[in-house]
């Protein structure tokens, strides 16, 4: 199956979604190529960056768990490779 580079990028403001939200990127791990996160403590917000090479609809997939945690937004930009 063809796979796509893109990039996946999350603003988690409820702080009890965190453990939620890495249990999923776990489950994921295998397409992900890295990760950053940045703890933005004066803001009250984690910030969070995923690189990923997967086939798109688990992309979707990943995202989409994410997005519908409370208190999580997810957006994904994919590379024209």
């Amino acid at each position: 199956m063809a796979t796509r580079v893109a990039v996946i990028a999350i603003i988690i403001e409820d702080q009890e979604s965190v453990g939620a939200v890495n249990k999923i990127l776990h489950e994921y791990s295998t397409g992900i190529i890295g990760r950053m996160g940045i703890p933005y403590r004066e803001k009250g917000v984690n910030i969070i960056s995923i690189a990923i090479d997967a086939p798109q609809d688990v992309i979707n997939t990943l995202a989409g768990k994410i997005g519908r945690l409370d208190g999580v937004y997810a957006k994904t930009v994919y590379s024209a490779v």
